[in-house]
This record gives structure tokens, sequence and C-alpha cells, in this order.
């Protein structure tokens, strides 16, 4: 299958007049933009331009909301609980991490919980928000969807997804320190793609409705003849994604179940809570607290330089792999596709669909994206 190369900035445009579209305001389109388009130049391609059409849908459907503000039902000075109120995740995770890093440098240290959000895309984007102030960030997050992807250990059938856990670390001098991961053995949204592609996934990220061990990614989203969905089972007849590290990733993925969504007030990802069709509901907990307030600041820095240079020290197992530092994958690729970002057909064509379903509904649309493409 042929990948089409777009011009970065030409694709920012194009999402950013897709927003507007549909009814965003100047900035939310803009952080909508920056945000999935900057997921495809960190090289993730899951959580990138790829998402729109899925918006699109749970926006006609009525499930995503645009121009919302938050709400702080809960605010303690350095706790506070944000309500997305079902709206663009790009935005107002924007707006409560904006809150709680102000509200750090006030304290020191806050813990924030975001809920009732559209989905929040890729979450080391706010880890990074929070480095590029000068702030440690952590994050629990779950995920809530049509149906549940990813089985807990020893499991045969999906009982959550795939819940991220996220890390940013401000690193005096340079660059800083981004753990980024699912708790799944890859992305969902790396799933898509791989199937969008045609291709096999690893081995060892997924079973199929039997349980057995698989690398076709069809088995998430061709359901197996004869099997209806249910209530209690909606991914009844699909396969599921494993976690990372077997018991280990889902220990994880529980804990960000529990933190992210049952402490702060959200609902965790049950039959019951789960929305129609193209919905993604996010609930994040996070914790930020500002380094210089430690005492430790130069001591920190001189630490971690030493510490990453004598971690990196170590002889590579290939000499033409270095070894790398978390945030070193996403600066890599953000060199690498500054001008062109990769697209495969299928995805293509799923966002020319989005955009004509725009111009059906709002009568404008910022036209195909095909038509700046080349194939490579």
């Amino acid at each position: 299958m042929a990948d089409f190369s777009i011009p970065t900035p030409a694709l920012t445009r194009w999402t950013v007049d897709m927003f507007l579209a549909a009814g965003s305001s100047d900035e939310e389109a803009r952080l909508a933009a920056d945000h999935l388009v900057g997921a495809n130049l960190a090289g993730h391609d899951s959580h990138g331009v790829g998402m729109v059409p899925r918006y699109v849908n749970s926006l006609l459907e009525d499930g995503l909301k645009l121009n919302r503000r938050i709400e702080v039902p809960v605010d303690t000075g350095s706790m506070l609980i944000c309500d997305g109120m079902r709206g663009l995740g790009q935005s107002v995770a924007h707006q409560a991490m904006t809150l709680a890093i102000e509200r750090t440098r006030q304290h020191g240290v806050v813990a924030m919980g975001l809920r009732n959000a559209h989905h929040i895309g890729r979450v080391g984007h706010w880890a990074e928000q929070a480095t590029a102030a000068g702030m440690v960030s952590v994050h629990f997050v779950n995920a809530i969807a049509f149906q549940v992807m990813v089985a807990p250990h020893r499991g045969a059938q999906p009982r959550f997804l795939t819940n991220p856990f996220t890390v940013g670390i401000p690193r005096p001098g340079g660059e800083p320190i981004l753990l980024d991961f699912a708790t799944s053995a890859i992305a969902q949204g790396k799933v898509r793609v791989a199937y969008n592609k045609k291709v096999e996934v690893p081995a060892g990220a997924l079973i199929d409705a039997d349980g057995r061990p698989t690398r076709d990614p069809a088995v998430m989203f061709e359901r197996r003849a004869g099997v209806q969905p249910t209530f209690e089972e909606p991914g009844a007849g699909l396969g599921a994604l494993l976690t990372i590290a077997e018991h280990k990733g889902y220990a994880m993925a529980l804990v960000c179940e529990l933190l992210g969504a049952a402490l702060t007030g959200g609902e965790t990802a049950q039959p019951r809570n789960m929305p129609t069709n193209h919905a993604i509901w996010n609930n994040m907990f996070t914790l930020l607290f500002d380094p210089a307030r430690l005492g430790s600041t130069d001591t920190f820095g001189r630490e971690m330089a030493d510490y990453l240079a004598w971690v990196q020290s170590a002889r590579p197992t290939d000499p033409a792999k270095p070894i790398l530092v978390p945030g070193d994958p996403e600066r890599a690729s953000r060199r690498e596709r500054a001008a062109r970002v990769p697209i495969d057909e299928t995805t293509v064509a799923q966002m020319d669909a989005a955009s004509a379903a725009i111009a059906d509904r709002y009568g404008r649309s910022p036209g195909p994206v095909s038509a700046l493409a080349a194939p490579r």
C-alpha cells in the first residue's frame, strides 16, 4: 500500500481549517492542529491526523462538543478537579494543564484530575507542556470507547483500553526526559495504522477471539462471522490487545484506570459507561511539582547530566543503534518529518471522507487532503 507525503505546513493548515469549518474557535482549531500534526511529527501516527475522521464522526453523532471551557468543581488551591464537559481533548486538556501549571508555580506541587474529556490524544504532549514550564509531571490516564480492547493478564476477553502512563522531567540545559507509553503491548491506534496499511503487528501484541496469539490486526476490526455484540460483551467475536510485560503492564493499566478515572470522579471502562460508536472519553490524574522548590536545582542538573552520560557510555549491542534516553525517538522523528509527513492511502481516504462529511453538514471544509499529497 502506498504512502502519501504531505507538506507539514499544508497539513497543519488543512487540520486547522477542518476544525474551523466544524465550528471550533480560532484558538481551539490551532490547538487541535498543533497537537495532532505534532503527534505525526513525533512519530506517533496512531494519535495524529488519522484521528480526524473519528473526531468528525463523534462530532456528527453529538458525542464530541466544541468550544467547551473547563469547569472546576473542586479547588483547594493545590488540588483541582477539572471537568472537560465532553469537550475537544486537545483544548480542555490544555486548559486544565495551564491552570495546574499556574497553581504549581504558587504552591510547588499540585494534584489535578481531568474528567469527562473527549480524546486527549498523545499524553506526552501534556508532559511536554509541563516540562516547557520547568515542571515535573506524572500522568495516569484511562480511556472509554464503544468497546474495550485490552485483555487483562491471563484473560481471553478485553476489559480496558490502552491506559497510558507518562512522566516528563525537565533537563537543565538540555531536552526533557519524556516517558510516554501505553500499557498495552502497542497502542490501539498503531493496530489501526497496521490494519489500514494491511501489514502485521509485532508478535506478542494480539490475541484472536479464541484467545490465541496472532499478528493479524484484522481481528480487532472484523468480527467473527455469526457472533453478535452484547451489552455485556461489545467486543464479542473480536480479538484483544495484550499488555506490556504480562502481569506488570496489566497492573499498571489497572492503576491508571483507578487513579485516572475512579479517583477523579470520572467513569471507568465498563459497559454502563461506554459511549456509542465513535466517541472516546479520557480521564487523567496528574501530579505536577516544581523541582526548584526542593532546593536541589544545582545537584539535580549535575546528577542528571552525569548519570545520563554514564548510562549512554555503555557499549551498544549494535554500533549502528546508540543508546537513547526517553524522548530521543520523538526528537529524531521531528527532525526527519519537519518538511513532510507520510500518511497511508487508507487513512488519506478516510480524511477525505471526513472533510466531505463536514462540508455536507456545515457547508464548508478544507477539501480533500489528498489534493495536497503526492504518492511516495
